[in-house]
């Protein structure tokens, strides 16, 4: 019993006072326990961090290969932190960098054959833990809640683009 408590800790209170906080919160807690569930995944697998991941994924979908400022928007991380797990990609040769066609003074960086080996491996992995996360969601219910998130997306983005369209 107390266990369900502090997993709804949330939805304290009685009656529908204070809706919108609770959901936030709701999606808040959820995004976080999913979060936990699938870097333990990832350690206990594969020994390998979310970011390391995220990078290997994000080169994956990128084979003509990412600069390091792309790298960092994409992963909307420091350029530091894509430096840091870059080199150790790089070190266990999952990872390469050609200089830039285009700038001979930047690089780019691109999966090797292992590193996209690796990846692969990794993505189906991810994706079976994440069925299992949602195993007791239909597929109507799942529906359901993307196109609601998605709405909900659409509405916070377009009053931030008015927010930064009006004049100060």
């Amino acid at each position: 019993m107390l266990n369900n408590r502090i997993l709804d800790a949330e939805f304290r209170g009685s009656g529908h006072e204070h809706r919108p906080l609770r959901l936030w919160l709701r999606l808040l807690t959820c995004t976080n326990m999913i979060e936990n569930k699938l870097r333990n995944h990832l350690r206990k697998e594969f020994g390998c961090t979310l970011p390391r991941f995220d990078m290997l994924a994000q080169l994956q979908k990128n084979p003509e290969g990412l600069s390091m400022g792309e790298l960092s928007q994409l992963m909307m991380v420091s350029a530091g932190n894509v430096t840091g797990i870059s080199n150790q990609l790089e070190k266990e040769g999952l990872i390469e960098r050609k200089v830039s066609a285009t700038d001979r003074r930047s690089y780019r960086l691109s999966l090797t054959d292992l590193g996209l080996q690796q990846i692969k491996r990794m993505t189906q992995s991810y994706e079976s833990c994440l069925s299992e996360i949602f195993t007791k969601i239909s597929e109507e219910g799942t529906d359901t809640a993307i196109q609601m998130l998605g709405n909900l997306k659409q509405h916070i983005g377009s009053e931030q683009a008015n927010i930064q369209l009006s004049p100060v």
